[in-house]
């Protein structure tokens, strides 16, 4: 794939399939010979500037060669924002002009010591960029930043929950930032939903969908729909504080089990399927709770896998099953997107929580 500027007028390029962007040659186009020169100078720029702050970093500072080390990398910083500057102000107005403001990369002032880089990142990474400018999500210019800006908040150390708060922190920024212009916005919201969707983020994607998608109402395009249409509308309809739809659905024995029927101070319920990991773990755990009454809703389309994980695991609950897998209408009701899924019931059948987990359940059973 190759990206190129339309500005109305003759273009010729000629590459080498195999290695796109250092082999492009702009035959005809001088909005795309400025183009290239700006990506190819950002790959340069990124590469030099990276090295030679690993060198400072590392050197000894009384050495001769680190002075020069640091004057090479302050010429860098000058001949990459000269350019910038010459360039995105050369008829300002121009889409390329507008894409080089908002995609040059950050230069981090001298003066700024490698241990606090990191944060003044954080805190002007995102500076140059337009997000008022809703014509540039025809370009890269705001996926890259948003995935730059995340790298910086992203810790290989830290476990799973950990590093999906710091990515939340990340969110805010970015999302905050785009408000101004309801395109923009509207586009990084999809944009991340894909990306931490990929990724198996599920606790970023609910923080997503209830502080954004939710909070302001956002109508997501068509390729959002399937599991993340049933998070949002799970969100949107099943709210702490909601009566949950009625649930008519049979035991093993073919008796009809209705939610509303059930007298108890609490009810726990919880959709699984026997072939999933997480469920296989969390199920038997539930045993252990007290003065709760249990429905365990099995997406299970084989009666027998059914039957015989209830049996192996001896689940005293109500377990219960119509054997159409995601298709059942309690499934579809409770708008269930993954398993294990589980509700806290109060007396009149209204949700108290929405626990994550068996050390989040013990609160709202507490």
């Amino acid at each position: 794939m190759i990206d190129f500027v339309n500005d109305g007028k003759e273009i010729s390029l000629k590459t080498i399939s195999g290695n796109v962007l250092d082999s492009m040659h702009v035959i005809k186009s001088k909005s795309n010979k400025l183009y290239y020169s700006f990506i190819k100078l950002n790959k340069t720029f990124k590469t030099k500037t990276d090295l030679l702050q690993l060198v400072l970093v590392r050197y000894p500072k009384d050495d001769e060669y680190y002075q020069t080390t640091k004057n090479r990398l302050a010429s860098l910083k000058k001949e990459y924002t000269d350019f910038v500057n010459a360039a995105s102000q050369n008829n300002e107005n121009s889409f390329l002009a507008r894409y080089i403001r908002s995609a040059q990369l950050p230069v981090i002032p001298s003066m700024i010591p490698s241990d606090g880089q990191i944060n003044y990142m954080k805190g002007h990474a995102l500076d140059k960029v337009d997000f008022n400018d809703y014509q540039l999500i025809y370009s890269d210019v705001f996926v890259n930043k948003t995935i730059e800006y995340l790298t910086y908040y992203r810790n290989p150390q830290l476990p799973k929950e950990l590093l999906e708060n710091e990515f939340g922190i990340a969110v805010d920024t970015i999302l905050n930032k785009a408000k101004v212009n309801q395109i923009v916005y509207q586009h990084l919201v999809e944009y991340l939903i894909d990306g931490f969707k990929k990724f198996g983020f599920d606790k970023i994607l609910d923080y997503i969908v209830d502080n954004y998608v939710i909070k302001d109402d956002l109508c997501l395009d068509v390729k959002t729909e399937g599991l993340i249409k049933k998070r949002i509308d799970q969100a949107k309809f099943l709210k702490v504080g909601a009566l949950t739809p009625n649930i008519i659905i049979s035991d093993s024995s073919g008796r009809n089990i209705e939610l509303y029927k059930i007298s108890s101070p609490k009810t726990l319920l919880v959709f699984y399927a026997s072939w999933c990991p997480h469920c296989k773990e969390l199920l038997p755990k539930l045993k252990g709770l007290k003065d709760i009454k249990i429905i365990a809703v099995s997406l299970d389309t084989s009666r027998v896998d059914w039957l015989t994980f209830v049996k192996d695991n001896s689940l005293q609950y109500l377990n219960v099953s119509d054997q159409k897998g995601w298709d059942g209408k309690a499934v579809g009701d409770y708008f269930i997107y993954a398993t294990p899924t589980m509700f806290v019931l109060d007396r009149d059948k209204k949700i108290i929580g929405k626990p994550v987990n068996y050390d989040e359940l013990g609160k709202y059973i507490n």
